[in-house]
């Protein structure tokens, strides 16, 4: 992988955001592989495709490109608000790559892929109407919080200018998996569930350490009344799919 992107033959685009759009679409195509199956290529859709920038044409996963040339950790711009509410609760959202480069010598520095199912309205802030001065007046746009993505969720590809290993790539995107088939309030709970044991210090803890998040996924979920339950629910999930390990007497340990 060739951390390098080009920056020569973008001399018929007028702003500098069709310029690296450009550019940074250039290097995905030249140097990704599918995180889901290990093919070594990833294809470009036609241009101004509504859903997807590529697609890997072994397994057929869709992905979008988001890059800036600042930190990706906490939140990301992105398009218009519902627009982007319909797509990630549609059967056809796409799977993410966001991009981290530097702005002066065009380096890739990080990058991220985020699997679809990853995605929930919870983590879309909706931005302010424009102005009614802007040209799209009253337009409402979104940022992806990506802070608010368990860290299961984020699958580094490089990070910090150093490639991660294609085979811990695909071991990581395959553990989780199992959210998959699951439907869009299912996966919001276990995935504040394991948000909440993302949170503890500690490699163990407890069930009563858990139950301290009770007040805080009540007001997440206020339409469910009995809390402590579903997070014994859910932490058996994330047990069953070895993301933690239960070891004994209301104890459990977080799997690397």
């Amino acid at each position: 992988m060739n951390l390098q992107m080009d920056g020569e033959n973008v001399e018929q685009y007028s702003s500098n955001s069709q310029k690296i759009r450009v550019i940074t679409e250039s290097w995905v195509n030249k140097n990704m592989f599918c995180p889901y199956c290990g093919n070594q290529y990833i294809s470009h859709f036609e241009n101004n495709r509504p859903v997807a920038d590529f697609f890997c044409p072994s397994c057929s996963e869709e992905y979008e490109l988001k890059s800036k040339s600042t930190t990706i950790s906490n939140k990301v711009n992105d398009g218009a608000y519902n627009t982007m509410i319909e797509r990630i609760t549609s059967i056809n959202n796409p799977n993410f790559f966001f991009m981290h480069y530097n702005k002066y010598n065009l380096r890739v520095e990080n990058f991220v892929m985020v699997p679809k199912y990853f995605f929930s309205p919870e983590i879309i802030e909706k931005r302010k109407p424009l102005a009614e001065t802007a040209r799209r007046a009253g337009w409402i746009g979104c940022n992806i919080l990506l802070n608010r993505i368990p860290n299961e969720g984020r699958v580094f590809i490089v990070q910090n200018e150093k490639e991660v290993p294609i085979e811990q790539i695909i071991n990581k995107v395959h553990k989780t998996e199992f959210l998959r088939g699951s439907k869009l309030d299912a996966r919001g709970w276990i995935l504040d569930v394991l948000n909440c044991v993302n949170k503890m210090e500690d490699t163990t803890f407890t069930l009563e350490q858990m139950y301290r998040f009770e007040e805080l996924l009540s007001i997440k979920h206020p339409e469910n009344h009995h809390v402590k339950d579903k997070i014994r629910q859910q932490l058996q999930m994330l047990r069953d799919n070895g993301i933690i390990e239960f070891i004994g007497r209301g104890h459990y340990r977080k799997l690397q």
